[in-house]
């Protein structure tokens, strides 16, 4: 089976209502009118011309994700790694509809290449008051993609799924904050951390596709924000 294949599958699972990725944790501890709506594009594609640094055959070698590290003076989460997304807007007709807008403000792509596959169970972040969509597509037509506005965005890269899948490459995402000690998993690629809201989609999609392999989960990288 082809990996859209299977990304095609584990979409119609949770369509069905069969399927669902994500730790009943996660699910909304926000609602009603205090909840914000949000879209992420998780994207996944045939591979551009930069090649996995991993030569472990962990995923096929041409199936990679559309990433963006956001810039290191915004105000909320500078120099996280991210999936293209953000805010409803009025405009938006429909959580996908969200989803792409983002992608197209934030990376220039072509949204008319873009298969959406699946709305994911949307999850919230009690922080911010978000609920947050993340919208499943595969990119049947690439197009170029870079930085719109760099007052928004550092660099956006696409990332070997094998690179992800390395234990390699693997870590416990550690952080300290006011008094708490929080931990989950994270991933070391293209010489950044993919860790928080992102790594917990990632994991969540790359064990819901049976893709995952085991991983030194004792192995910690210690998060300075």
């Amino acid at each position: 089976m082809s990996a859209r294949a299977e990304l095609e599958a584990l979409a119609a699972g949770i369509r069905e209502g069969k399927v669902d990725p994500f730790d009943p944790r996660w699910h909304p501890k926000v609602a009603g009118q205090k909840a914000r709506e949000a879209a992420v594009l998780v994207l996944f594609g045939k591979l551009d011309t930069v090649p996995a640094a991993s030569e472990k055959p962990l995923a096929p070698a041409d199936l990679d994700v559309l990433l963006l590290e956001r810039s290191p003076t915004l105000g909320s989460h500078p120099g996280q790694v991210a999936f293209p997304g953000g805010s409803r807007d009025p405009g938006d007709a429909s959580i996908v509809d969200c989803a792409l807008r983002e992608a197209v403000e934030e990376t220039g792509l072509d949204p008319t290449g873009v298969d959406v596959l699946a709305e994911l169970p949307a999850l919230g972040l009690g922080v911010s008051g978000f609920l947050v969509t993340p919208v499943l597509a595969w990119w049947a037509s690439p197009s170029p993609v870079a930085v719109v506005d760099f007052a928004e965005s550092a660099q956006v890269f696409r990332t070997p799924v094998r690179d992800l899948l390395d234990p390699a490459n693997r870590v416990m995402g550690v952080l300290r904050r006011r008094g708490a000690i929080f931990s989950s998993p994270a991933f070391l690629v293209n010489g950044v951390l993919v860790w928080g809201f992102t790594a917990m989609v990632l994991d969540a999609l790359l064990n819901g596709l049976g893709w995952a392999v085991e991983w030194d989960r004792d192995r910690k990288h210690y998060i300075a924000v």
